[in-house]
């Protein structure tokens, strides 16, 4: 199928030629007709799929199409996250509607607001924000969203995960009269339904790319190794020049500050992004990144949510996530829109569980890396040994490590117990 059989008006199948866009994605395929047709949208998909322009495209066409006399106003709201997300979405409002003259205003926290509002006093049709900044400047008298006719939620369960879902609600029951609405998710936890069901009428729903498939695609490996060795690993790896660019993924905010830290002692760069950055800081390292001046950059699950940077080459998770959607969300960074990718993974003792965890989600067996200079004592035979059934040997279950950096993670699994005693 090629993007001109979607009905796309001429000024953007123009802007799809000029970037080297001809087939559209699955999501952009079975999307695109339904939003042009009005409907409302329920879609889980992955990051990587296309995602933006499936809404994006349709979005222009219909604002263009129908554009009311008088000055510019606000008739879509898209709700992202994350900053980083926010900028990437209103970018592609930009790149997109280069020919159709709709303008758009991305706003977020973190920064001074004066430009923001100095944006809005001009006038935009397309609004990009993350719920606490728009909340902010609708308080303040600076916005008001009577004429809205297109809201888009994108990436719903992360704001779910960043406690948004309150302000979302909030924001949405300001908005008057009828209107379409588009909610993405890349997975339907309990509380996504309850909202999806809360604001959508009648919805088209469109799943694309399951959280088991998404990984089929990426070359994994798990690398064995005690938290103490972990960041001799880390350097040992970087330091071969066909990683050209590398996301490396810590649990929390320190611990991508203190792997930084310690790649500069080794003389080796990298940028760093995580909530606790400010925002010039957390743009910088990003934009150093996508335009290759930077290949690594280290990063919070958070914070990497809203990166969409292509020829990621290798993702290394120097802690193991521990949500399994997370490690699918990480290393679906490279491998994206159909790619191939690699993606190595560090399990220290209490991170066991996690793998298992992950595996159990992705229901495929994580290979151990063949070569590993700092193999973890775990009492097993060295990784080169293969089990009778030719796969490699695999540590054994333990008891689920006490996370005290995530007092709020999910309390209803069973703690397993060991099945024997690990000592260092």
């Amino acid at each position: 199928m090629q993007f001109a059989e979607l009905q796309l008006v001429e000024p953007l199948l123009r802007v799809l030629h000029a970037v080297g866009y001809t087939e559209p994605s699955p999501i952009q395929a079975q999307a695109i007709p339904h939003i042009l047709a009005g409907r409302d949208l329920l879609g889980c998909s992955q990051t990587g799929t296309g995602k933006t322009a499936a809404f994006a495209l349709p979005i222009l066409q219909r604002l263009a199409a129908q554009r009311p006399a008088g000055p510019p106003r606000i008739r879509t709201l898209v709700l992202s996250p994350t900053r980083e997300l926010a900028v990437q979405i209103g970018e592609s409002f930009d790149t997109y509607g280069k020919y159709t003259n709709i303008r758009q205003v991305t706003l977020f926290g973190g920064v001074n607001q004066n430009t923001q509002v100095a944006r809005l006093r001009h006038g935009a049709e397309v609004l990009v924000a993350t719920p606490g900044r728009l909340l902010d400047l609708i308080n303040q008298g600076y916005i008001n969203l009577n004429s809205i006719e297109i809201l888009v939620l994108d990436e719903a369960d992360r704001m779910l995960d960043m406690g948004f879902i309150h302000d979302v609600r909030r924001i949405v029951a300001m908005l008057k009269g009828k209107r379409q609405t588009l909610l993405f998710s890349a997975t339907m936890p309990n509380d996504i339904r309850s909202l999806a069901d809360a604001i959508l009428t009648d919805p088209v729903y469109i799943a694309v790319t399951p959280v088991a498939s998404t990984v089929e695609v990426i070359d994994q490996s798990i690398f064995f190794v005690e938290k103490a060795d972990k960041p001799a690993l880390l350097q040992h790896l970087l330091r071969d020049r066909s990683m050209r660019r590398v996301l490396v993924f810590t649990r929390t905010k320190h611990g991508a500050d203190k792997v930084a830290q310690q790649l500069s002692r080794a003389f080796i760069d990298a940028g760093v992004i995580h909530g606790g950055r400010s925002q010039s800081a957390r743009q910088n390292a990003l934009s150093a990144f996508k335009a290759g001046n930077s290949r690594i950059l280290v990063a919070t699950d958070i914070a990497a949510r809203g990166i969409d940077v292509d020829d990621v080459t290798h993702v290394i998770n120097y802690d193991l996530p521990n949500e399994p959607e997370s490690y699918v969300h990480r290393i679906g960074r490279t491998g994206r829109a159909g790619a191939s990718g690699i993606a190595f993974s560090f399990c220290d003792t209490e991170e066991r569980a996690y793998l298992i965890d992950i595996e159990r989600l992705t229901q495929q067996h994580i290979a151990v890396a063949s070569e590993n200079p700092y193999q973890s004592p775990f009492g097993l035979p060295p990784v080169t040994n293969l089990a009778p059934n030719g796969r490699n040997h695999r540590p054994p279950t333990g008891a689920r490590p006490q996370n005290q950096q995530n007092p709020q993670r999910r309390k209803s699994r069973p703690v397993r117990t060991p099945t024997r005693v690990v000592r260092f």
